[in-house]
């Protein structure tokens, strides 16, 4: 047993020092009543004791005075039912140089059967390169998030700032377009037109823009409110009715006999709706686009399906894959074809999410595409 005299302890100790001064990390063996039996040369350097210093002592010499009391007590109840533990698990320790100088530490347990009978082995490290890391990742995390913060109190504010004097703008075009001020030849008219358009574009970016600040910053609000999907379905149709109808295209909504409600934010629900739509709409140039209302009933519940199926030039494979990232474009050879500011689905997306619900898409390079947003009823 190991409770022999000092001259039986050194005997022990140079008969294992070979193998354990050959492992990377400071090794200290102990016998059941925590004392120091075997260390090899890195726990000497490790803790600036030599080895004559630590045999024979208990093992919570190498702690600070503080934590010695409930080191014991955990000593104690490990030894009850000792098991192998990984490096890194456990409660974080702190061990103590002789100098005195006290550092993070990290610490895997073994129990072993020796001749002599059983001890339990700790491989020791200095954890502070570790925590040094970690403190980086933290504090370059938490400057992260403040940037991001700052980005989105900007957006925020100019959009407001920006928001301002496009309305101004596009509302004295649409005026001059009624001819309120005097007649128009086909030039001015032309010209208006164009302001008037590149100013809705612009603010609709900007609007979208505002939006996704605010979803960042968690300030989205989301009222819950008893909605009739049918007539919020009929409302969006009926707003961008005109936009197919000039690009020629049949627009079609299919709703149930039955009115169909939901528990939902109506404002959110409406816009992802209508950026849906207004994409099947935009990127459709010929054919047809079908709004449809489903319920269904299956392992995740019971859930609402609005879905857009247009019969467009549909999306590739490894395109979808980034369809929802932010100013994400889908790559096209005809260069006629209309671009997009890249946030409709993304902020679409996001939407469904602060809703409860979540969008996906089933597309092929020629086949057109269905977007349908899934929400649990």
């Amino acid at each position: 047993m190991w409770d022999r005299d000092l001259a039986d302890r050194q005997k022990a100790d140079h008969k294992y020092r070979a193998l354990l001064d050959a492992a990377p990390d400071a090794m200290v063996l102990a016998d059941e009543r925590g004392l120091i039996v075997i260390v090899n040369s890195q726990a000497e350097r490790l803790f600036l004791f030599e080895r004559s210093q630590m045999i024979g002592q208990p093992v919570e010499m190498l702690l600070p005075s503080r934590l010695r009391h409930s080191h014991l007590e955990h000593r104690t109840q490990y030894w009850r039912e000792p098991r192998v533990r990984p490096m890194g698990t456990g409660q974080d320790l702190v061990g103590i140089r002789q100098d005195g100088t006290e550092f993070p530490v990290e610490i895997s347990l073994s129990p072993i059967d020796l001749e002599e009978g059983r001890l339990v082995c700790a491989s020791i490290r200095d954890a502070t390169p570790q925590r040094l890391i970690q403190q980086k990742l933290r504090d370059k995390n938490l400057e992260l998030e403040r940037a991001s913060q700052a980005k989105d109190q900007f957006l925020a504010s100019m959009s407001h700032e920006l928001r301002t004097p496009l309305n101004a703008v596009i509302g004295f075009a649409g005026t001059l377009l009624m001819r309120l001020p005097g007649p128009l030849n086909d030039d001015q008219e032309q010209q208006l037109r164009m302001i008037q358009r590149s100013g809705r574009h612009l603010l609709s970016l900007i609007n979208d823009l505002l939006d996704v600040a605010k979803i960042n910053a968690g300030k989205a609000d989301c009222e819950l409110e008893s909605v009739e999907c049918g007539v919020l379905l009929v409302e969006v149709v009926e707003t961008l009715r005109l936009q197919a109808t000039e690009k020629g295209l049949h627009l079609a909504l299919h709703v149930p006999a039955e009115p169909m409600f939901l528990q939902s934010d109506r404002r959110s629900l409406t816009q992802i709706v209508m950026n849906l739509l207004a994409n099947a709409i935009k990127f459709t140039p010929s054919g047809r686009v079908d709004l449809t209302l489903s319920r269904s009933v299956g392992e995740e519940g019971e859930i609402t399906r609005i879905a857009v199926t247009d019969t467009g030039p549909g999306i590739a494979a490894e395109d979808q894959t980034r369809l929802f990232e932010p100013f994400a474009r889908v790559r096209t050879r005809d260069r006629s074809a209309p671009s997009g500011t890249g946030l409709g689905l993304h902020l679409s997306a996001r939407l469904a999410t602060v809703i409860g619900g979540r969008i996906t898409v089933e597309s092929a390079t020629g086949a057109g595409s269905t977007f349908t947003l899934l929400i649990r009823s």
